[in-house]
């Protein structure tokens, strides 16, 4: 399977998506996590510390893809409408995260209205970066993407900062010393479930 993770704007817990994603997935089979960021951010997570995947940058991708049953690509934010288009067409699954601010909102929009001229309908969308309550951020914009009939996870993932810290350990969330990182792993593996993953 192939699991695309892409958006229209930067800043919203895309590589750190696909980075749990490709953990979430390596308990059931070898996974590869293909860095397709010119950031190189997932490359540069991986070389801090030790993830349970294999890391690459798309330019490895021919000699390693075939070892691999689950294939994750973390993409460049704002992709043109022709590489949307070749991911869309490339991929099994496109998760599209998105933080519930009025600026990613409007480029999730872009991202499903391009998506939709493609005639593809083979997304899921993730609301990232949630704020603590009393913010009632997440649970509006939830609500806006439903109404509008769009394919959006129940669950959530919450910000917190154990996600900095894996990132600055090169680890997964669960590994990270913090009162919170389980619960934080808790929310990717309960909406990755919900994807049905």
């Amino acid at each position: 399977m192939i699991i695309t993770v892409a958006s229209f704007k930067g800043g919203v817990g895309k590589t750190t998506t696909a980075v749990h994603l490709a953990a979430y997935l390596s308990n059931q089979c070898d996974t590869l996590l293909i860095d397709g960021d010119p950031n190189r951010s997932a490359t540069g997570w991986s070389k801090r510390g030790q993830l349970p995947f294999t890391v690459i940058d798309e330019r490895q991708a021919a000699k390693y893809v075939p070892k691999f049953k689950q294939i994750i690509i973390d993409t460049q934010a704002r992709p043109e409408q022709e590489d949307l288009e070749a991911l869309a067409d490339g991929c099994d699954l496109l998760i599209l995260p998105a933080t519930p601010d009025a600026l990613s909102l409007d480029a999730l929009m872009l991202t499903i209205s391009s998506l939709k001229s493609l005639g593809t309908q083979r997304f899921k969308i993730l609301l990232t970066i949630i704020p603590p309550k009393p913010s009632k951020d997440g649970e509006e914009a939830y609500t806006m993407l439903t109404e509008a009939g769009l394919p959006v996870s129940r669950t959530c993932i919450r910000r917190y900062a154990a996600f900095q810290k894996a990132a600055l350990a090169g680890v997964p969330v669960y590994e990270v010393k913090d009162n919170k990182a389980l619960t934080a792993w808790s929310d990717y593996q309960k909406a990755f479930k919900e994807m049905g993953l």
